[in-house]
């Protein structure tokens, strides 16, 4: 489960190929992942904003921005952890995903970056 820490904030992802959902003869292949964010900065902090960035193996680059993450925009206690589940579709079996959260310090008002490590889409049938 690719994971990283920064400006104190520590995101994990773990990623899976859904077959019910896909449609590889129509080149639609979905992948779903489940993000952790756990707040180890010692202080309040919101979540306001995402911007990824998704990559398929068919070259394909895409770039997503908005606010929060599903329609939140969690606050996290000093040491909570929020998760949330995701899906993305790809044209093809394989790709990849990275990106950054901007975090709010509710106490100083000031925003951070916090990196999203990259992790891979991959259809399970591809590694067979």
């Amino acid at each position: 489960m690719p994971t990283l820490i920064t400006n104190g904030v520590k995101i994990s992802v773990e990623a899976r190929y859904d077959h019910e959902s896909s449609k590889p003869s129509l080149a639609r292949f979905l992948h779903s992942y489940q993000v952790t964010i756990e707040n180890l900065t010692g202080k309040k902090v919101k979540l306001l904003s995402r911007h990824w960035f998704i990559y398929s193996s068919s070259g394909e680059m895409r770039e997503v921005k908005g606010d929060g993450v599903i329609g939140q925009q969690p606050l996290l206690e000093p040491f909570d952890i929020h998760q949330y589940e995701s899906w993305c579709p790809l044209p093809s079996a394989m790709g990849k995903m990275s990106g950054t959260y901007t975090m709010l310090d509710i106490e100083t008002e000031k925003t951070f970056i916090v990196e999203v490590p990259e992790f891979k889409l991959i259809a399970d049938f591809v590694n067979n």
